[in-house]
């Protein structure tokens, strides 16, 4: 296959993608237009970042004013699975790719783009890639812009309604894989558990948002991974 060829399959394959980044970042740009930033703001954040958690957890800390240390730690805890991602894709690639490839592809590694482009056959092409992670992220910029806009000219109560669809979001995360394996639903309840312990104890409540974040991924997730190990056959 040609360049172009490969180029034609990642936007074929990205379309989904595309659809369902569309709807995601469009209650982000409403998040982003109620915490008081404009369109630009709030497309330039979308465009140089390309994570759904990470800028919805990243915008919560800039409104509360969070130092930028805290923001950082934040922001590495969260989006550590990407290094994961990328060592993985590494061994997809052709060892005579050039590192100029390698460092462009590093930009567009996220959950859904990891997942097609691991599952492909063969070697992956880094054109393919590029065609993926181009349609993906129009669909995830356009849906921040838009929902800024429509923020903008949307009655209040529209605005107020559509932003539940983040949570919603989060919820058709968690519920499938929580039906399929009791350790995980047992790890959510848990989570849920001691984040309102956390929001509610006397002291605890007293740490910041970022840092609750940060206490409560590495303390869960490390438990999780030392309990319940996950076994070279299901990985």
């Amino acid at each position: 296959m040609k360049r172009y060829d490969y180029f034609a399959a990642g936007i074929g394959a990205g379309i989904p993608i595309f659809l369902g980044y569309l709807a995601v970042s469009f209650t982000f740009g409403i998040m982003a237009k109620n915490c008081g930033l404009s369109a630009g703001q709030a497309v330039l954040l979308s465009a140089s970042n390309l994570t759904s958690a990470g800028q919805f957890s990243g915008l919560t800390l800039i409104t509360a004013g969070a130092p930028l240390t805290e923001m950082a730690i934040t922001q590495f805890v969260i989006n550590l699975r990407y290094c994961l991602m990328s060592c993985s894709l590494s061994q997809k690639i052709e060892s005579t790719t050039p590192f100029f490839h390698r460092f462009l592809m590093a930009y567009g590694v996220t959950d859904e783009i990891f997942g097609v482009s691991v599952s492909r056959s063969g070697y992956l092409s880094p054109f393919y890639f590029y065609g993926l992670v181009l349609i993906s992220a129009l669909g995830w910029i356009s849906g921040t812009f838009l929902g800024v806009v429509s923020g903008s000219i949307l009655p209040a109560r529209i605005v107020s309604a559509l932003s539940i669809a983040l949570y919603g979001m989060f919820i058709a995360i968690i519920i499938p894989p929580a039906r399929k394996s009791k350790v995980i639903a047992g790890i959510i309840v848990t989570a849920m558990l001691l984040s309102l312990l956390f929001t509610a104890a006397p002291l605890l409540r007293e740490i910041s948002s970022g840092f609750r974040i940060i206490i409560l991924t590495l303390v869960i997730s490390g438990a999780a991974a030392f309990l319940f190990p996950v076994s070279d056959a299901e990985e």
